[in-house]
């Protein structure tokens, strides 16, 4: 029996994952291990944790790491921390292997304590480039300590063999998070209502925005001109998820925070939607708002227009749908007005966009995981496509 352990660290990586988990668990064949860590143990993001208990999942180990900072220093320093628990977890659970998904700092620490431990590792979402923010230079870097690679399009499947790796070990397998689209029975727009205690209008905004890590102007100038567009729109109700533990999170959050309680009954913020609420979300809005991967993998499969605000996503492939708008109000004001407008959504937004899968990616991962040779898999040649990119 293989024994898998998957690591998550926060509310979006969880619902991703949330389909290879159910597979895993489901094959009698194959022995999950779940370590959960970062913003699922923190207080001030709502204990998410606990949803994953409810879902039925074990918890086979925690690794408290996040400081009460969201600093440079901070940040660092709970990286720190993460790796000195990692390095504990790893030892005591000895899985064959470890399952990452992303670019978040945790997940850096996590992988950082697999390779040292000689445990082979499975990264999800690798190749993709996302030039605004330090998650970049993550990402990468978990690629080149994993052994595995899951990517969700054939661009990116090139670019994690540029980076040096062996094209029978990259797999084009789409994006796990349209795996939940099809797979899960969403609310209606009254239960949604009741789910999240706020009445939806008839026009609504679903808003996530994430700090900029490279970003020269400061997060809360950034915001405000968000919100000073928003305030152009004052017959739609705005729905608010806040962002993650990252540098600059707490006056994102803040702002969001004023806003909400200066615009009663128009806005409501939420630190975790889950997975189901999230989804239906998308499936009863009108506009996704903001600079999350959400809005170009998953609002097209919704055929929903997507406003992606500023540079933080420049890189990742965009369907038709994504309009891009510079971090001005003036310019979100405009691109919120052609999202809305009935002419754009006629020719770029019905049609679709499957740039990122079928909606099949678990299983495919969940079938390589069980049947793949891990012997003498962590030694890595590498890859060269100078002269070898006629068999990629």
């Amino acid at each position: 029996m293989r024994t898998i352990c998957v690591v998550t660290g926060s509310r979006a990586e969880y619902g991703l994952l949330f389909p290879l988990l159910r597979e895993i668990k489901s094959d009698s064949e194959m022995r999950l291990q779940l370590v959960v860590t970062g913003m699922h143990l923190s207080p001030e993001f709502g204990y998410t944790y606990r949803q994953i208990l409810e879902d039925g999942f074990i918890i086979d180990d925690k690794v408290e790491m996040l400081l009460s900072s969201d600093t440079p220093i901070g940040i660092t320093k709970s990286m720190g921390v993460a790796l000195l628990g990692f390095a504990d977890v790893f030892n005591r659970l000895k899985p064959d292997i470890i399952v990452l998904l992303g670019d978040r700092y945790e997940i850096m620490a996590a992988a950082q304590a697999a390779m040292i431990a000689k445990i082979p590792i499975a990264h999800l979402h690798g190749g993709e480039s996302t030039e605004g923010a330090l998650d970049e230079a993550i990402r990468h870097s978990i690629t080149k300590m994993s052994q595995l690679h899951y990517v969700s399009t054939e661009t990116y499947r090139k670019r994690v063999i540029q980076l040096g790796e062996q094209p029978d070990r990259v797999f084009n397998v789409g994006a796990i998070g349209l795996d939940n689209i099809r797979s899960l029975q969403l609310l209606s727009k009254s239960e949604f209502e009741q789910a999240i205690d706020f009445r939806l209008g008839e026009r609504n905004f679903l808003v996530t925005y994430h700090p900029v890590t490279l970003h020269e102007r400061d997060s809360e100038q950034l915001v405000r001109e968000l919100l000073l567009a928003l305030d152009h729109f004052d017959d739609a109700k705005i729905i608010f998820t806040k962002p993650n533990s990252d540098t600059d999170g707490r006056i994102i959050g803040q702002l969001i925070d004023h806003y909400v309680q200066s615009h009663p009954g128009r806005a409501a913020a939420y630190y975790s939607l889950g997975t189901l609420r999230y989804l239906s979300a998308l499936q009863h809005v009108d506009v996704v708002i903001g600079n999350s991967s959400s809005g170009i993998i998953e609002a097209p499969a919704f055929r929903k227009p997507t406003v992606n605000i500023g540079n933080r996503q420049k890189g990742r492939i965009k369907g038709r749908s994504i309009i891009e708008a510079e971090e001005h109000h003036d310019a979100i004001k405009q691109a919120i007005s052609t999202a809305l407008d009935p002419h754009f959504i006629e020719a770029n937004v019905k049609c679709g966009n499957h740039v990122y899968g079928d909606g099949m990616t678990a299983p495919r991962i969940k079938q390589s995981l069980k049947t793949v040779n891990l012997e003498g898999i962590l030694q890595k040649a590498f890859y060269d496509v100078g002269w070898q990119e006629d068999k990629i």
